[in-house]
């Protein structure tokens, strides 16, 4: 959850982030496989776009330790990750969505999002898989509701 990556160049050109929503039991047979061989259709989609799947709990509890480990203060959305993840309203939210990463980045150029998030909109069956979102770094987006 690199700060700087969130950062938009001087053109005003945001960056994405695809999200997949899935059911809470492929949820669980996904967690800790970024593969996500467990679901053949996503993996496949995946694979063919360089890309990875995390779960989002996981990447925040990933956050928060590294936070506790160097210091909170370095990192800016701490507080707000922790006790995000220490909510139990939210937490099956969190373990249900995955955080799609290329090439080992979470956030990536339009012209990346668009054929991966088109053939990913292809597997939503409202049943495992559930939704797709698209989150993109415009800090205006996101005013007040941290």
């Amino acid at each position: 959850m690199n700060g700087g990556a969130y950062e938009a160049n001087m053109e005003g050109n945001w960056k994405f982030q695809l999200r997949v929503i899935v059911s809470a039991q492929l949820g669980s047979m996904l967690r800790g496989d970024p593969s996500c061989a467990a679901h053949v259709a996503l993996h496949d989609v995946l694979r063919r776009h360089r890309a990875s799947a995390l779960c989002q709990y996981d990447v925040f509890a990933e956050y928060v330790d590294e936070a506790e480990r160097l210091g909170p203060e370095q990192y800016p959305l701490y507080e707000w990750t922790r006790d995000s993840i220490g909510n139990p309203e939210k937490k099956p939210k969190y373990l249900e969505t995955f955080v799609v990463y290329v090439e080992d980045e979470a956030v990536y150029e339009g012209r990346i999002a668009d054929p991966l998030e088109a053939e990913l909109a292809e597997l939503v069956d409202h049943d495992e898989i559930r939704s797709i979102s698209r989150v993109d770094t415009n800090p205006a987006n996101y005013a007040g509701k941290r």
